[in-house]
């Protein structure tokens, strides 16, 4: 159980979280941004959701937290890379005048995903130690 509440917990910022942040003048309906940039930017977040509530399924009704756990890892371990891979791009993880919050050298918008791919990590350590399903 506690592996399936680990990734519930880091299933919530794909499927949520990042939406809630996403979906308002700054993102969405940023009229600075080109429609295709904004075009983009919700077909991610449809993915991303719809991939989150996926592995939901797959923890909850199919007891498959590795799948689950891999497919999570990759949506918000990409976050990080995307990060990571900023300034050939020219891009940044939080928008111009957006929440300068920032922990350990790194802004909160790298730090969350970080912390959902170490929930997805340590729930299937635990999985893998767990008897039967």
């Amino acid at each position: 159980m506690p592996a399936r509440l680990l990734m519930t917990l880091g299933l919530l910022v794909p499927a949520l979280l990042i939406p809630f942040l996403e979906v308002n003048h700054t993102h969405v309906f940023n009229a600075d941004w080109p429609q295709h940039a904004r075009f983009h930017n919700v077909w991610q977040l449809l993915t991303n959701t719809g991939l989150a509530l996926l592995c939901l399924w797959l923890v909850w009704a199919k007891h498959r937290i590795g799948l689950a756990a891999a497919i999570g890892g990759w949506i918000m371990g990409m976050v990080v890379v995307a990060h990571a891979m900023g300034p050939l791009y020219d891009g940044y993880v939080t928008y111009e005048g957006g929440s300068t919050l920032a922990a350990f050298g790194l802004p909160f918008g790298v730090l969350v995903p970080l912390a959902a791919v170490a929930m997805f990590a340590t729930a299937l350590v635990l999985a893998r130690r767990a008897p039967g399903p």
